[in-house]
């Protein structure tokens, strides 16, 4: 039997089964703007080098869409960060 999703509430908040006990993505910030402005860059350019669209990477700043492994990895080399320095869970700020 399949447990769907009650549509009346966000798929982020969606109830997880005792099998699944893992923290949900979105629980995540990131500072991608941050250092996009600072590096004085425009989302479209930021878009070109990763290879992306430029929609994509405005869904990222804005916290609709988190990354893949490898777009996250090229992210952090860009900006010549860590990825745990770009990509912070809300847990990770509180401590």
């Amino acid at each position: 039997m399949h447990h769907l999703r009650d549509p009346s509430r966000p798929a982020c908040q969606a109830p997880l089964t005792a099998a699944l006990l893992v923290k949900h993505a979105c629980q995540v910030r990131n500072r991608v703007s941050e250092l996009r402005t600072a590096s004085a860059m425009s989302q479209g350019e930021l878009a070109k080098l990763l290879g992306v669209s430029r929609q994509t990477i405005n869904s990222i700043e804005n916290g609709r869409y988190l990354p893949s492994l490898p777009l996250a990895l090229a992210i952090a080399r860009n900006f010549e960060q860590a990825v745990e320095a770009i990509f912070i869970s809300d847990e990770e700020e509180g401590s």
